[in-house]
C-alpha cells in the first residue's frame, strides 16, 4: 500500500500524547497526515521535536515506556531496566520479559552473588539476602517461571505478561537501589 502525504510540515488537529522518544506529555499540532480518507500522521514532539507516527487506527509508533525511571540504579542493571521497558514501545513483549529475566541476574552479581550461576541460583542469592522485599519470593518466582517459559518453550508472551515483569523490576529496583538512596548514613563522630 502507497501513502500520498501531505507536504510540508503543515498544521493539523493537535492530539495529546505522551511521546515515546522522551516520556513527556506533549500536545502538538504540527506534522504530517496522509491524503486518504482514515488518514495516518506524524505528530513532531513539542518537547523533543522527534516524530511520533499514528497509524490508521490511531496505534502509537514508538510507544511510550512502560513504568517509570528508577533513581541510583548502577549502569548495566539500569541499562537493562530501560531495555526491558523500551521493549513494550516496540509490542517486543518477550523480549521485554527475558530481559527482565537478565536484569535480576544482574542485580544479583552487582549485589555481590558470583558470575556463571544457573538462572535460578541468582533469585535464590536475591532471597537469600533478603533482596527481595517480605511476600517478594511469589513475584521473584513468577519472574522465573514466566522466563523460564520465555527462554525454554515455544510460546509468545503476552502485553499483560511483560508489564507484570517490569512492574516487580521496578518496585525490586525501587527496594535495592532507591530507596536505601535516600537514606544518608550517619555522620561519623
Amino acid at each position: 500500500m502507497t501513502f500520498e502525504w501531505q507536504s510540508p510540515l503543515g498544521l493539523m488537529e493537535p492530539r495529546g500524547y505522551v511521546c515515546g522518544y522522551c516520556n513527556h506529555l506533549v500536545g502538538p499540532d504540527r506534522g504530517w497526515w496522509t491524503k486518504t480518507h482514515n488518514q495516518a500522521r506524524i505528530y513532531i514532539c513539542s518537547f523533543c521535536s522527534k516524530p511520533t507516527y499514528f497509524d490508521f487506527d490511531g496505534k502509537q509508533y514508538p510507544g511510550p515506556a512502560y513504568g517509570t525511571d528508577v533513581a541510583s540504579v548502577p549502569g548495566d542493571v539500569g541499562a537493562l531496566y530501560a531495555e526491558a521497558r523500551f521493549c513494550v514501545t516496540v509490542n517486543s513483549f518477550t523480549s521485554a520479559v527475558l530481559t527482565c529475566r537478565k536484569l535480576l541476574m544482574h542485580i544479583a552479581v552487582e549485589k555481590g552473588a558470583r558470575p556463571g550461576k544457573k538462572f535460578i541460583e541468582y533469585v535464590e542469592y536475591l532471597a537469600e539476602k533478603r533482596y527481595v522485599p517480605p511476600d517478594g519470593k511469589g513475584w521473584v518466582d513468577h519472574i522465573r517461571t514466566k522466563s523460564n517459559e520465555a527462554n525454554h518453550e515455544i510460546n509468545i508472551m503476552s502485553v499483560e505478561d511483560a508489564k507484570d515483569l517490569i512492574t516487580f523490576s521496578e518496585m525490586l529496583l525501587k527496594f535495592v537501589y532507591e530507596f536505601p538512596a535516600k537514606v544518608k548514613p550517619p555522620a561519623s563522630a
